[in-house]
């Protein structure tokens, strides 16, 4: 997380980019600043005669409402903290009131507005609305998107009858050494945003809200974005130094989102109608053993990947967007266990990110890659890539899977009349 103070920030940020203040006087302009930013396009921001910038770098907001979730398709952010929820309370008109005050205070947050009457100027012997941290940044083009894991199904609310056939137990992979204290969850809230002070404000208002009916089960902080859904944009490095998952779904490919991503059709019939727009989640806490990688020669670390560490081509290309030509690489390479023509045509939208987590007391990084990855069905999507990966994949040498979820991602909140999961509690 950026050490950086609010002034440092504020004086680094390009002058006339709104605060979170000056976002609720601006009303839809913000909204209409952060649209150019939704789909994923590298779009451009004109301020006044001057040069225009990257919606990347504007600080705009994303827009909240729509038929799908934010943060999928959206334009990868750089930092994440993503968070996974116990349900504590067993009332399921409490549960049905905390989905509708979270989507309240999402939309806030997303548009840059504090929680509530703010972080100040309230009753001095209450506590305020809004824990005060992101006060005076800019809406860093945060998005916030809920998932419901397979255990809010379990009969506490009245949703057995209602849980999708996707939403399966992941099967233990061969390698697997998950831990049950990062992995699983009721509920899940994923936070991207350029800045990661706003992304922690939003999970530490939401957690607060929840107080007393949810209870944060784990959670991880990310940087250095490992994914991009952005067309022709250069793919991000991972801790290893190579660039993965190019090809991957960009924000603006409609048909492979339709075919990959969202949920329709006859996957939204029967007992999953209410996830007609949505997705799934799968979040994988990969655990990278930089040390011994780091000793790895170069020609070995290729081979491995099957790209050059400079560009990211594949084996015998020369730009990383080349198609690749996957004979030529070994068999046991990682993009050739993971292509989809190895996998019967399974594709996955990746939003992954790099973690550190200190050292594990032995003198080594606890670093790794938190991998996220949605799809319109994990048993022809993740299952079939993983299965592939875990048997064979040369690359696991080097890491280790130590926590894991799965989610059912709803779909968005259509107008204010809207909340996350209504279609579900309906």
């Amino acid at each position: 997380m950026s050490e950086e103070t609010q002034e440092t920030r504020e004086s680094a940020a390009p002058a006339a980019a709104p605060s979170r203040r000056k976002v609720i006087a601006l009303g839809g302009a913000g909204l209409a600043l952060g649209a150019a930013a939704a789909g994923g396009a590298a779009a451009l921001l004109a301020r006044d005669g001057d040069t225009p910038v990257p919606v990347a770098d504007s600080g705009a907001a994303v827009p909240f409402h729509g038929p799908h979730q934010a943060g999928i398709a959206t334009a990868v952010q750089d930092r994440l903290h993503f968070a996974a929820f116990d349900v504590t309370t067993t009332d399921r008109a409490e549960l049905v009131q905390l989905l509708k005050d979270w989507t309240r205070a999402a939309e806030r947050m997303t548009a840059g507005a504090e929680v509530g009457e703010s972080a100040y100027g309230g009753l001095p012997e209450a506590p305020p609305d809004d824990t005060g941290e992101a006060l005076g940044l800019k809406p860093s083009r945060l998005t916030l998107t809920i998932g419901f894991g397979p255990t809010l199904f379990d009969g506490r609310f009245g949703l057995k009858d209602k849980q999708p056939g996707a939403l399966v137990e992941l099967p233990k992979f061969p390698g697997d050494n998950l831990d049950p204290a990062r992995s699983g969850g009721d509920l899940c809230v994923q936070a991207c945003a350029d800045d990661p002070q706003v992304a922690v404000h939003a999970i530490r208002n939401l957690a607060r809200i929840g107080f007393g009916k949810v209870a944060v089960r784990w959670s991880q902080l990310g940087f250095g974005k490992t994914s991009s859904t952005t067309p022709d944009a250069q793919t991000p490095r991972n801790l290893f130094g190579f660039k993965d998952g190019t090809r991957n779904i960009a924000g603006t490919e409609t048909e492979r989102l339709t075919k990959h991503v969202w949920v329709s059709g006859k996957d939204a019939e029967g007992p999953a109608a209410w996830m007609d727009g949505g997705s799934y989640l799968v979040a994988r806490r990969i655990r990278m053993n930089v040390e011994t990688w780091d000793r790895t020669p170069l020609a070995e670390q290729e081979d491995i990947f099957g790209r050059d560490k400079h560009e990211g081509a594949p084996v015998g290309k020369a730009k990383e967007h080349d198609e690749p030509f996957l004979k030529a690489m070994k068999p046991d390479s990682h993009v050739r266990l993971a292509h989809p023509d190895t996998n019967a045509g399974a594709t996955i939208l990746r939003r992954g990110y790099s973690f550190t987590d200190g050292t594990d007391g032995l003198g080594r990084l606890e670093a790794g890659l938190f991998f996220l990855a949605y799809q319109k069905d994990v048993r022809t999507g993740f299952i079939p890539v993983q299965t592939s990966l875990s048997r064979a994949d040369v690359l696991n040498e080097y890491i280790q899977h130590v926590g894991s979820a799965l989610f059912a991602v709803p779909p968005g909140v259509r107008d204010k009349g809207d909340w996350w999961g209504r279609a579900l509690f309906s």
